[in-house]
């Protein structure tokens, strides 16, 4: 076999796994019942459909392109425009995600004052009730509503309190930041969007199953009910993780034992 038609053959292999990883394997793993039950393996899953799915497209076109242009720094160029088109999303969504935070963290700063019974924590003076996290390194602060704290019995705070700082400590902004950065990427594409609510799904549960370490789950699933509304603790992104599972139930199934 020639060096032309080797190069094909391998590009074929690698356009038919970025197929695959493109359509029928993350629609098969948004659909599927297990991921609720397992959510770090299925977190792992979809990380390994991102970059596997870049790489086997630019590895596609760059061998493509080998066996017809003599030239290899030649042939490579399409697949380096592809990689600098995904890494410019990657950078550009990060620069967005600090420039967020950090605007919001000054209005938090002015808009809250500090919690005396928690640490790392400020009190906005609002009847709805709201929990979120900010994440800043060591200057990581949780976020509470006045509303929130009216609302929920002692127990059902320390749930709360304990789910948005897993949050921090696992550094989930990270995971989100570069889902989204592929949806902004490739806005066209309907599984971008689908991979970027199953993570944030997939983060609620595992933040979840924190909170669950030091309080019974009827304890957390109260918690969730009772600022639902609001959108807090993932209720928002998580009704909205796939068309066809309702990742919101699954998140309360477990919590049930169901």
């Amino acid at each position: 076999m020639s060096a032309q038609a080797w190069d094909l053959v391998v590009a074929a292999a690698c356009a038919l796994v970025a197929v695959l990883l493109a359509w029928p394997v993350p629609i098969w793993l948004s659909r599927s019942a297990w991921p609720p039950r397992r959510p770090a393996l299925a977190l792992v899953l979809w990380q390994v459909i991102g970059m596997a799915g870049g790489l086997t497209m630019i590895g596609a076109l760059w061998l493509v392109a080998l066996a017809f242009v003599p030239s290899g720094w030649i042939a490579g160029i399409p697949a380096m425009a592809l990689a600098a088109y995904l890494l410019a999303h990657l950078v550009a969504a990060i620069v967005s995600f600090d420039r967020q935070r950090r605007r919001h963290l000054a209005l938090v700063e002015l808009l809250s004052v500090p919690d005396p019974d928690r640490a790392r924590t400020r009190v906005l003076d609002d009847a709805a009730p709201v929990a979120y996290c900010l994440p800043r390194g060591v200057g990581s602060v949780t976020v509470l509503s006045r509303g929130l704290l009216d609302a929920l019995a002692p127990d059902e705070l320390a749930a709360v309190t304990a789910h948005e700082r897993a949050h921090i400590e696992q550094r989930h902004e990270v995971l989100l930041v570069a889902f989204k950065a592929w949806r902004r990427a490739l806005p066209w594409f309907p599984i971008a969007a689908r991979a970027e609510t199953e993570v944030a799904a997939l983060i609620e549960m595992m933040a979840d199953d924190v909170a669950r370490r030091t309080q019974p789950d009827d304890v957390l699933a109260r918690a969730i009910l009772a600022v639902a509304s609001s959108g807090s603790l993932g209720t928002a992104s998580a009704e909205r993780a796939s068309t066809r599972r309702d990742r919101m139930h699954d998140r309360f199934r477990r919590l049930a034992g169901a």
